[in-house]
């Protein structure tokens, strides 16, 4: 794993990205074999964004803060600032509807 912006963050990073890497493998796993209805989807999704939360919520919260300190404290800020700015962030197009009796 890599360090963080800030030293003292890299302990939080590396809890967190440990605490995420597990959830994702239990997340991706029945995922995959799940059925394709989207309120069979939409309730797996909810119930994983629980578990989420309760399993890594904690250690991301702090870790978010650990590095939005650094970004502060390095100057940052004004830069991510300026860059939102020049390069706002826009919807994404959203995808096709795929037709499956479509060949």
């Amino acid at each position: 794993m890599s360090q963080s912006l800030s030293p003292e963050c890299t302990p939080l990073k590396q809890a967190y990205d440990s605490c995420f890497n597990s959830w994702f493998e239990g997340y991706l796993e029945p995922a995959i074999a799940a059925s394709t209805s989207a309120e069979t989807r939409a309730a797996y999704s909810k119930k994983k964004a629980d578990e989420f939360q309760a399993k890594c919520g904690k250690v991301w919260e702090e870790y978010k803060a650990c590095v939005q300190k650094a970004v502060k404290e390095k100057g940052l800020d004004k830069l991510l600032q300026q860059a939102r700015e020049e390069n706002p962030l826009v919807e994404p197009i959203p995808p096709l509807p795929v037709n499956p009796t479509k060949k």
